[in-house]
């Protein structure tokens, strides 16, 4: 298996790990295993994903096997621009505003499909809509523009738990099924992606993330609730990004034996991962699944998390914290 590091140039890596023989760019390399039917380790600025082919429903499958990832689980098609995007998905003039504002970056967009040969059935979990994005980090908008076609990339991790934001703990999760591995670094948004449905009525937020319920607003309007559309997103189970030990939030001081995740001032402490010390949201959620992570590792009889605010990036947070702790406020 190729295992390649970034430079951090555009598209660019360096072979890793010792023994591997280097064969070409290693983006060139990706996107031959990615032609050839097998899976492929990519960072992306929010959570490293596990990418395949959109198009062929094996390898949709071997995602689906890999990460143990229930099936009418729908996956978000990556593409290298916006021209792309507009021929698989059928595109309004507010999927195109919002496209224009938002992209490369940390937005999905849910359209009608236009193009169901592009993103197989499986990966849109039989859906009549696809989930698209163009995401902004180089090295995955390299291999996809090497490939030629969308990739599916859910974050790299077993179903369930916390999304991996570093290579390592992607590596950890689900390297072993991967035919070829790049490592671009920590990710740094930390959070998947918000997704937005725009179909007939207004948009609606389907999953909230770093383009923030605002910034939407400001483009499109105001914004209606999931409701029936939420199937059309991934990321929408009741218990999603889960470590192992029980998760307890808005918890103003941890109980004995359990890990804290604080937020602001707070006194140091070994069992204590403090998301952000000043109190920025924004490197809170750079550091939400990492430190779950982080705490899960201590083997602790669960852990707590203190209070988060609910505005700008603190919803996308408290939205994760709700479905690691397994159910949805």
């Amino acid at each position: 298996m190729g295992v390649y590091g970034s430079d951090r140039r555009q598209g660019e890596g360096q072979l890793r790990h010792h023994g591997q023989a280097e064969i070409g760019s290693p983006v060139l390399e990706a996107a031959r295993v990615l032609r050839g039917g097998g899976l492929v380790l990519l960072p992306t600025e929010t959570v490293y994903g596990l990418g395949a082919d959109a198009a062929n429903p094996a390898a949709v499958a071997a995602i689906f096997e890999a990460k143990g990832r229930p099936r009418f689980n729908p996956l978000i098609a990556h593409v290298h621009d916006a021209a792309t995007a507009a021929r698989i998905a059928a595109f309004d003039d507010r999927a195109l505003a919002l496209a224009a504002a938002f992209w490369p970056g940390p937005l999905t967009i849910v359209a009608p499909v236009r193009d169901a040969a592009a993103v197989c059935d499986l990966a849109r979990a039989g859906l009549d809509t696809v989930a698209v994005r163009v995401p902004g980090h180089p090295l995955s908008r390299a291999v996809l523009a090497a490939f030629g076609g969308p990739v599916v990339a859910p974050s790299a991790n077993r179903s369930g738990r916390p999304s991996p934001t570093t290579f390592e703990d992607a590596f950890a999760e689900t390297g072993d099924k991967t035919a070829a591995a790049l490592d671009g670094g920590p990710c740094q948004v930390g959070l998947e992606s918000t997704v937005v449905a725009v179909l007939d009525g207004p948009v609606r937020l389907l999953r909230p993330g770093a383009v923030t319920r605002a910034q939407l607003e400001a483009v499109v309007g105001p914004l209606a609730e999931a409701d029936d559309d939420a199937k059309r997103s991934p990321g929408r189970l009741a218990l999603h990004y889960a470590p192992d030990a029980p998760v307890r939030i808005e918890a103003a001081a941890p109980r004995a034996g359990e890990a804290f995740l604080a937020f602001g001032s707070w006194p140091d402490g070994e069992a204590v991962f403090n998301l952000s010390p000043s109190g920025d949201l924004a490197e809170a959620a750079a550091n939400l699944f990492a430190f779950l992570r982080a705490a899960d590792r201590t083997k602790p009889a669960g852990i707590a998390v203190a209070p988060i605010p609910d505005q700008g990036l603190g919803e996308a947070i408290n939205d994760r914290l709700r479905r690691a702790a397994g159910f949805v406020g």
